[in-house]
């Protein structure tokens, strides 16, 4: 009798150690930053630093519902002040059907260099900025947060 208690515990043991990876509250995991100079001298709207990041999720509610909600990726610059978040729109999800995602997502993070960043110090100089990062889902579930960085502001 004592050998199944034994082995009844630690089959409990091992079964409540399996971690599901999806969850109802998004999960981020940083992938990369490339590049990770920019220049301030860069126009060109289509370019930028593109951040990548592994989302998973239990329902799969991203994207964009027509005249209804859109989720968004949501990008605070901790280094300059003010400190600002922006919102970014999500990439589109729609070929992907299903509840369970677990997909790679880039955007691009000119618009947030282009509208956090000032500075009245002489040039040339070069900045070193690093920036907080988490999704929100249909639901309003907010994702663990990330500190991802460093880009490298150049200003010739």
């Amino acid at each position: 009798m004592r050998y199944i208690l034994i082995f009844a515990v630690i089959a409990l043991g091992f079964l409540s150690c399996n971690k599901d990876k999806f969850t109802t509250v998004p999960q981020i995991k940083f992938k990369s930053i490339s590049p990770d100079t920019w220049y301030s001298t860069n126009y060109d709207p289509t370019q930028g630093p593109m951040l990548t990041v592994n989302l998973t999720d239990a329902e799969g509610d991203f994207g964009f519902k027509d005249n209804s909600d859109t989720s968004y990726v949501y990008v605070k610059n901790i280094t300059v002040p003010p400190f600002k978040i922006d919102s970014l729109k999500f990439p589109d999800l729609t070929a992907i059907n299903g509840s369970r995602i677990d997909v790679d997502i880039e955007v691009n993070l000119r618009s947030v260099l282009a509208t956090t960043y000032t500075s009245g110090r002489p040039r040339p100089y070069t900045d070193t900025l690093n920036f907080e990062v988490y999704v929100k889902d249909f639901a309003k579930n907010k994702s663990n947060v990330l500190s991802v960085g460093p880009v490298y502001f150049i200003v010739p």
